[in-house]
């Protein structure tokens, strides 16, 4: 029999009651614990998933749980989990983007270094920080790795994305997973749009990355939620692939062969199907981490380097100036 894992949950909004909850109450061997603001919510929360609540913060660190799931609003997780720290936790699940004081439509320089401070101060306490970049277990991400690599398709030399700023930190974290670290950025900003529940101002950007390749981004909030939240195409040395939509569809052409491969869902899937079977690879991952006191599938630093970007985006939007990352926004734990 497994060793009993004990799990707590700080944030008991739509992405923890539609995407965490479910997944987790089902495990076995898993002893779930939460604690919210909204003490009713808690309550609800307890009653429908069969988990403990605590009434407050502290009293859920006191537990000393094998690790605490941070899923409050964006403008909440620098502060909930500087909270938690203090009691020395041994591991914190952070849901992205890793600090977002205005929410995640509308990152800001400073965002970075709280959440490079965030990094320092978990060092410190001896705890781990982990991120949910879920895309990266989508099957047609997983299937392009292992495509690029068993291909040999080679570095990623060019690629464009326009994206809703619903998956903006997702897809700028899966920039940097196909084409390696970014070095400069050349940013203009647009006008604000969007919802009065995810708003924020245009941004479009050029880029280079430190293997020599380069590329365009444009992050939005203006299409209606309905059309494709975000559309990308890689170019490889020896193939080109393009892909959308929350896993919807994979296109790929590759150097040498007379025909265009394409993956898309069946008919009794939707984006939705996938957006939800991610968060069940990803948590899995992450649960089979901390049984066997491995490291995270996807550990803090990839937080705070997705936030280096945002922040280098945003500052040439701002001055108009081309702005080299680690020269500007230097990463040092």
């Amino acid at each position: 029999m497994k060793n009993t894992i004990r799990l707590g949950v700080v944030g008991l909004g739509n992405v923890a009651v539609n995407n965490y909850l479910p997944f987790l109450s089902r495990q076995e061997n898993v002893e779930l614990y939460c604690c919210s603001r909204d003490s009713e919510k808690a309550k609800v929360c307890a009653e429908r998933f069969g988990i403990h609540a605590c009434s407050t913060l502290e009293e859920l660190a006191q537990l000393q749980l094998d690790a605490v799931f941070i899923l409050t609003l964006e403008p909440f997780h620098y502060e909930t989990a500087c909270r938690l720290l203090t009691f020395s936790p041994k591991r914190l699940f952070i849901e992205k983007p890793l600090v977002a004081r205005n929410g995640q439509a509308d990152v800001c320089e400073q965002d970075f270094f709280d959440a490079l401070d965030l990094l320092k101060r978990a060092k410190r306490a001896g705890t781990e920080i982990a991120m949910n970049f879920n895309y990266r277990f989508f099957d047609q991400m997983i299937r392009l790795r292992r495509i690029v690599e068993e291909r040999k398709l080679g570095v990623l030399r060019q690629s464009s994305w326009l994206v809703h700023y619903a998956c903006w930190s997702h897809c700028l974290d899966l920039l940097r997973w196909f084409g390696g670290e970014i070095a400069e950025v050349s940013a203009v900003g647009g006008s604000c749009c969007g919802t009065a529940n995810l708003r924020g101002r245009d941004l479009a950007g050029a880029f280079t990355t430190k293997n020599g390749g380069c590329g365009t981004i444009v992050g939005t909030a203006g299409p209606a939620f309905e059309l494709p939240l975000y559309r990308v195409v890689l170019q490889f040395e020896r193939g080109t692939a393009s892909f959308s939509d929350l896993d919807v569809e994979l296109q790929l052409e590759q150097a040498g062969l007379p025909y265009r491969e394409s993956f898309t869902l069946g008919a009794n899937r939707s984006r939705w199907d996938q957006y939800a079977a991610s968060f069940e690879k990803s948590l899995s991952a992450y649960l089979d981490s901390v049984r066997t006191a491995a490291p995270a599938p996807v550990g803090g630093l990839e937080g705070v380097r997705e936030l280096q970007l945002e922040a280098a985006l945003r500052r040439s939007a701002a001055t108009g100036g081309r702005v080299n990352l680690d020269r500007e926004f230097p990463i040092s734990l």
